[in-house]
C-alpha cells in the first residue's frame, strides 16, 4: 500500500481512533509500540551527492516529524510544525509578516501574544489593532491598506468571548488576508478551524494536548502546502524547535486527549452552573452557560464547550484570599492538565498587560481562571465553596 493511500485511509478514521493509530504508533523496524526517540543532533550521510531525508535535527528529526505529522492529521491540515513553546509557534507564524504590515487581533488575547505584538513586533514596524471580535463591525472597521492578517483566539483567554470564525475568514479571504487561530482551549477534538476557513492553526501544546504539566511545547499546522513551505523555512531559520524527547512525551499525552477532554468538560459544565448561583461570585464566563452571549455561535463551530471556566469574585483582595485557601487545584500558571489549575490572570497570564488595558478587556483584579482536571467534581466544588466562603 502506498504512503498516500495509507494516509488517506488513516484520515478517514474517527478522531478517537486517529489519536491512537496515526501512522507512527508502531516502529516499522522493531515493532515497538511507540515512536522511537531519536536522540541525535546530526545524521551520517553515506553519499553527500544524495543527502538523506534527515541531516541535522534543527531541520528535521524523525521523532519530531512523527509528532508534526500527527497534529497535521488531527487538525486536517497539510503540514505540522513543533516548536519549543506555544509562544515560539505563535512568534514564528507572525514572522510571515513583513515590516510595514498590519494585523487585526482578538482584544483579550493571551498575555504572551499581547506582549509579542506590543513590545517586540512594534520594533519591526509591524502594527496591531486589537478589536472585540464578537462585534464584526469592529473587525471590518479595523481594515487598513496595509492589513495582511487576522489573528483569532476563540474562546478568548481568559474571558471566553466567541468569534464567528467562518464569518471572519470569509471576509478575510475577500481582502486577501492570512488568517491564524489559536486553538489551545478547544483542541482539534472540539474545534476544527480548517473546516471554517482558517489558514494556520496554532497551539500551546503545553496545555490540553500534553495534558500532564510536564512538557513545554508549541504546534502549528498549515492548511496548504505552499504556506507550509514558507512556515518550514521560518522554523528552520529561527530554530526554536521541540526536542526529540519532548516530542515523544507530547505524543504520549495526546493519545488520551479525547478521554481527558470529555471528562474535564463534563466537570467544567457542572462547575460553571454551580458558580452561577454562588453568592460570593459576581460573574461567570463559560460558553456552555445559557446566558453566554456567544453560545449559539460557539455551538455552530465547536463540538463542546471546553474545560476552562473563568469567574469574578469582585476584587483583588477576595481573589487573593481564594487563591490562598483552595486545597485541590494547583495555584499556578498554565491550564489543560490532568490536575485542576486555578490561575490569576492579572498576575500570571496577563501580567504583561497594563492594568487599564486589562480592565478595558474585562480582565479585572477579581477575575480568576479555573482549568478543570480529572478530579471528582464534587470534591472540587466542596473545596472551592469552602475557599470562597472563607
Amino acid at each position: 500500500m502506498s504512503d498516500r493511500h495509507n494516509l488517506e485511509k488513516i484520515s478517514e478514521r474517527s478522531f478517537a481512533t486517529k489519536l491512537l493509530h496515526f501512522g507512527a504508533e508502531i516502529d516499522e523496524q522493531t515493532g515497538a509500540s511507540s515512536a522511537p526517540i531519536f536522540q541525535a543532533s546530526t545524521f551520517h550521510q553515506a553519499d553527500i551527492m544524495n543527502p538523506p531525508h534527515h541531516d541535522y535535527s534543527r531541520s528535521g528529526n524523525p521523532t519530531r516529524e512523527a509528532l508534526e505529522n500527527y497534529i497535521a492529521l488531527l487538525e486536517g491540515g497539510t503540514r505540522g510544525f513543533a516548536f519549543a513553546s506555544g509562544m515560539a509557534a505563535i512568534s514564528t507564524a507572525f514572522m510571515l509578516l513583513s515590516a510595514g504590515d498590519h494585523v487585526i487581533v482578538t482584544e483579550d488575547v493571551y498575555g504572551g501574544t499581547y506582549r509579542l505584538l506590543t513590545a517586540v513586533l512594534t520594533r519591526f514596524n509591524i502594527e496591531t489593532t486589537f478589536v472585540d471580535m464578537t462585534d464584526f463591525d469592529q473587525v471590518q472597521s479595523a481594515l487598513k491598506p496595509n492589513t495582511k492578517a487576522v489573528f483569532m483566539e476563540t474562546p478568548s483567554n481568559p474571558t471566553l468571548k466567541i468569534t464567528d470564525i467562518s464569518r471572519v475568514t470569509g471576509w478575510a479571504k475577500e481582502h486577501g488576508l492570512l488568517t491564524m487561530l489559536d486553538n489551545t482551549f478547544m483542541t482539534p477534538y472540539h474545534q476544527r478551524p480548517f473546516e471554517l476557513g482558517v489558514d494556520i492553526v496554532l497551539h500551546s501544546a503545553t496545555k490540553f494536548l500534553s495534558g500532564h504539566s510536564d512538557v513545554l511545547a508549541g504546534l502549528a499546522v498549515t492548511k496548504d502546502e505552499a504556506l507550509g513551505r514558507r512556515l518550514y523555512q521560518l522554523q528552520n531559520g529561527l530554530g526554536a524547535v521541540l526536542s526529540a524527547h519532548e516530542s515523544w512525551l507530547l505524543m504520549r499525552g495526546m493519545k488520551t486527549l479525547q478521554a481527558r477532554m470529555e471528562h474535564s468538560e463534563r466537570s467544567a459544565r457542572r462547575l460553571a452552573e454551580w458558580l452561577s448561583d454562588h453568592p460570593e461570585v459576581t460573574r461567570v464566563y463559560y460558553p456552555g452557560l445559557e446566558d453566554h452571549p456567544g453560545r449559539e455561535i460557539h455551538e455552530k463551530q465547536s463540538k463542546g464547550y471546553g474545560a476552562v471556566v473563568s469567574f469574578d469574585v469582585g476584587s483583588g483582595e477576595r481573589a487573593a484570599s481564594l487563591l490562598s485557601r483552595v486545597q485541590l487545584p494547583l495555584v499556578a500558571v498554565s491550564l489543560g492538565a490532568v490536575e485542576s489549575i486555578l490561575s490569576y490572570p492579572a498576575k500570571m497570564s496577563h501580567a504583561a498587560m497594563p492594568r487599564e488595558v486589562r480592565y478595558e478587556r474585562g480582565i479585572t483584579d477579581g477575575l480568576v481562571r479555573y482549568s478543570v482536571g480529572l478530579e471528582d467534581i464534587e470534591d472540587l466544588i466542596t473545596d472551592l465553596d469552602s475557599a470562597l466562603r472563607g
